[in-house]
Formats: structure tokens, C-alpha cells, sequence
């Protein structure tokens, strides 16, 4: 293991680890925010909105987030809306994530007992109200293990940004292998910055869970 190739290219990991950490962190708001509306659509007495989560769920889910990138990036162009390759890989992965996260979050929602809802509008609340203030805050703190795993698979997925220039840690990483054509001690480094970013997430989702099993 060549450790100057860390120690030469530090600025370039750094910047491409900056740039990681920034686009998981946008792309794990946004793709949570949409995932409890399009949770909230599939579960909705309104059916147009109920087909509407539906499908977008099984739509997205069955595609490779690579293509939602490759049309945001190179697609929307053709129609004049140009897209940087870290904005359009932040999109794609906030959409992808969040057809799993409306699936975690509309299970937690399933599991909060009906009469939750039913006394939430017996005192007067309305639908979204009750949704709102009684139903999601329960059901979220019921999937948080779920949903931690999936923040880990997003920070994963975020490098799909070396495909697009995105300029993350895989596109540094691919800059300083054409530079200095070492391969295999390059890509060991960025897989180290990953792990970095996915092993405390992973241990503080176990945590999570344990804490979650005592207090039941």
C-alpha cells in the first residue's frame, strides 16, 4: 500500500470528500422530506393521490438511479435546463431514496394503531392535521432503523456523482489514477473515505435498534 498517493493528492480526496458529504447531506433531506409526502400520498383515502404515490414508488424503485442521474444530467439539456453533474446526482439520488424511505414510512404509519386516527378526529382534527401532529411523529420514530440504513445506501449510491463529474470522491479518485496510473492504492484510499462516512452511521443505526428493542 502506497500511502503517498494519500499524502500527495490529499487536497483532491479532501475536496472530493467535501463534495460527498455535501450531496449526501442535501439528497438525505430532500429525499426524507419527499418520502413522507409520497408515504402520506400512498396511504391517502383520496385515491387519485394513493395511484399517484403508487406509482411513482414503482416506478422508481425498478430503475437504476444511474439512469435517473443520466437523465437529469444529459436528458434535461435537450430541453434546455442544464444541470452540474453534483446538482444532478443530488436529484437522482434524493428521488431514488426516497421511493425507499415512502415504503419504510408508510409501514410505520400502517403500524400506528387505527384509533389513533380515529380519536385524532373525534376531537376535532382533520385529516391532515391528525397526520401531522399524531400519526407521522409515531411512525417515523418506529422506522428509524429502516430509515438509517437506507441513509447509508444513499451515501453509497452518492457515487454515482463520478459518473456525471460530479466531483466527488469517486471522480477525484478517477483523476488521480489517470495522473499517476496506481489503480488498485488509489481506489483502497477513497474506500477508506467511505467507510469514514458509512461506519459510524452504520454503528449509531445498531444503536439505534438497540435502544429501540429495551424499550419495548
Amino acid at each position: 500500500m502506497d500511502f503517498s498517493i494519500l499524502t500527495n493528492n490529499l487536497d483532491l480526496y479532501l475536496e472530493g470528500f467535501k463534495v460527498t458529504i455535501i450531496a449526501s447531506i442535501i439528497a438525505l433531506i430532500s429525499s426524507f422530506l419527499l418520502g413522507t409526502i409520497i408515504a402520506v400520498f400512498r396511504i391517502s383515502p383520496f385515491k387519485p393521490l394513493n395511484w399517484l404515490g403508487t406509482a411513482y414508488v414503482e416506478f422508481v424503485r425498478n430503475i437504476p438511479v444511474l439512469i435517473i442521474a443520466f437523465f437529469f444530467f444529459f436528458g434535461m439539456s435537450s430541453v434546455g435546463v442544464d444541470f452540474d453533474g453534483m446538482t444532478a446526482g443530488t436529484i437522482a439520488l434524493s428521488i431514488y431514496t426516497s421511493a425507499f424511505i415512502t415504503e419504510a414510512i408508510r409501514a410505520g404509519i400502517l403500524a400506528v394503531p387505527k384509533g389513533q386516527m380515529e380519536a385524532a378526529r373525534s376531537s376535532g382534527l382533520t385529516y391532515n392535521q391528525a397526520m401531522l401532529s399524531i400519526i407521522l411523529p409515531q411512525a417515523i420514530k418506529m422506522v428509524i432503523p429502516p430509515l438509517g440504513n437506507q441513509f447509508i445506501n444513499l451515501v453509497k449510491n452518492s457515487s454515482i456523482l463520478g459518473v456525471i463529474a460530479g466531483m466527488d470522491l469517486m471522480y477525484q479518485g478517477d483523476i488521480i489514477s489517470s495522473r499517476t496510473f496506481v489503480i488498485f492504492d488509489t481506489y483502497i484510499i477513497v474506500a477508506l473515505f467511505y467507510l469514514v462516512l458509512t461506519i459510524p452511521l452504520s454503528l449509531g443505526v445498531g444503536y439505534l435498534e438497540r435502544r429501540m428493542a429495551r424499550s419495548n
